[in-house]
């Protein structure tokens, strides 16, 4: 494990890059998973779009229940100019009904950059869950498995998200839990040792990008440590930055260090960071994150959770998120469910507050750059700020599998072949969307850190406050109904 860099945090850490040579609009999308490099032209002076759609861009939007192509809250949100669709399972009828979906989706952005995300962890956390079938959990994986067959079973699963169309997938989890399977985090992560959780969590992620899906490491800066459940309420962690830095931000500073391009921040607040503010509106948890080296995509898990909504309406928070230093602001589809005008409110609110200094435009057109360029547009047309997002690096360990991996087709209680040890074998390159060859890769080896979230408990009370995503993370699948702690 590389150790942490800490240092200073504070709004230094969220400095712009300047604003480059003249522009004029987005150009058109090129291949999504492609990484923009500023192209500046020799003109004096820069144009960026109209505020208006820079705070547009930096929303990432679900659509409550839409399954049609001519669905109107479609066309109103997409015309908006979001940056991002989140898909989910209330979208999702059949393969042919996604693909409309999905073809409408795109048609209606006219050929503009756009991602489109889902939640697909494996295990309990699956929106997919109807189309490719259940899978293992996270921890499941990680204990009869080795990283490499881990990388290989991602690998598979990303391609059958590329297949649907899915650019981004809000997962791996690198929070550390080794207790209770149903836990509020439980069987989702990993395992509660900082290495082996950011070994198997980075196999994860890089088996996404060899499909050619974006991966999303959350939920920064870890939610092991709490018991409390951000979908219904919030509460503070009691940790020391020091403790921190030793445990729950360790597994986040090898994914910073590997390339990690988004990073997914939470709803709990944390008494050496920001006791009064969850982190996804905390200016320190920014400047933490940024401090480690993180260059890319910094996004707030939904703001629809009870954490957040009602004490904050979903444009204020929207406001708070982007001030304070995220990159783009995760509305599920609960949030449009309850309020269908709340995207177009919430990029209202982003245009009042920078025209009334609340906001600083450029923060905002940082934001915007690095949400364009992750979606493969060029940051200096649209926000004149040049900007690129970190490429996951590869790793040659985990580029190979001794044995297939599970296929993300097979039932909950399947589980990937026991590891054999053999000698790792160079794995040839191949296009996203291919799956990993399988040839032979050396056992992992297992470290015996102690994990200070060996105790997690069950889920909170179902009569705990409920936010618009109250419920959201479903009971465990069949995989994981027992206690099994590894």
């Amino acid at each position: 494990m590389r150790p942490l860099r800490p240092g200073p945090a504070g709004a230094a850490a969220l400095l712009l890059v300047g604003a480059l040579a003249a522009c004029g609009q987005m150009e058109s999308a090129g291949p999504l998973r492609s990484v923009a490099d500023a192209r500046p032209s020799s003109a004096p002076e820069c144009t960026p779009a109209p505020l208006k759609a820079r705070a547009a861009v930096v929303l990432h939007v679900g659509l409550a229940e839409v399954t049609e192509p001519d669905d109107p809250l479609l066309a109103e949100v997409v015309d908006l100019g979001v940056g991002g669709i989140f898909v989910n399972d209330g979208n999702i009828e059949d393969e042919e009904q996604l693909a409309a979906l999905v073809a409408g989706i795109r048609e209606q952005a006219a050929g503009r950059p756009l991602l489109l995300s889902t939640d697909e962890e494996a295990g309990r956390v699956s929106d997919f869950r109807s189309l490719i079938g259940g899978t293992p959990s996270p921890r499941r994986l990680a204990s009869r498995s080795t990283p490499a067959q881990v990388r290989a079973f991602a690998a598979d699963l990303g391609a059958q998200l590329r297949e649907h169309g899915v650019d981004l997938d809000l997962a791996p989890l690198l929070d550390l839990d080794a207790g209770r399977s149903d836990g509020i985090i439980g069987d989702r992560a990993f395992s509660g040792d900082p290495d082996e959780a950011a070994e198997y969590g980075l196999a994860f992620a890089r088996g996404l990008d060899d499909a050619g899906v974006i991966p999303t490491v959350k939920h920064f800066p870890g939610h092991g440590r709490s018991t409390t459940d951000t979908h219904r309420e919030g509460t503070v962690v009691d940790a020391t930055l020091e403790e921190l830095r030793e445990t729950d931000l360790a597994p986040f500073q090898e994914a910073v260090d590997a390339g990690a391009p988004v990073v997914m921040l939470n709803h709990l607040s944390y008494a050496a960071l920001d006791p009064d503010l969850p982190a996804s509106m905390s200016p320190r948890t920014y400047a933490l994150l940024r401090d480690m080296g993180f260059d890319g995509v910094a996004m707030t898990d939904s703001i629809g959770m009870g954490a957040i909504y009602p004490e904050r309406d979903f444009p204020e928070a929207a406001v708070d998120a982007i001030a304070a230093g995220a990159d783009t602001v995760l509305a599920s589809g609960a949030v449009l469910r309850v309020d269908p005008t709340a995207a177009t409110r919430m990029r209202d609110a982003l245009v009042d507050a920078v025209r009334d200094g609340r906001l600083p435009e450029s923060r905002l057109d940082e934001a915007a750059a690095r949400v364009v360029a992750l979606a493969g547009g060029d940051p200096v047309a649209f926000a004149c700020v040049e900007k690129t997002v970190p490429v996951l690096q590869d790793d040659p360990a985990t580029a190979t599998a001794d044995t297939p991996a599970t296929p993300a087709t097979t039932s909950a209680t399947a589980t990937p072949a026991p590891a054999r040890s053999a000698s790792p074998a160079a794995a040839p390159a191949r296009a996203p969307g291919a799956p990993a060859p399988a040839t032979t890769s050396a056992a992992p080896s297992r470290s015996s850190t102690p994990s200070p979230n060996a105790s997690a408990s069950p889920s909170a009370s179902p009569s705990a406050p409920a936010g618009a995503d109250a419920g959201t993370v479903s009971a465990p699948a069949s995989d994981s109904t027992d206690d099994d702690v590894v």
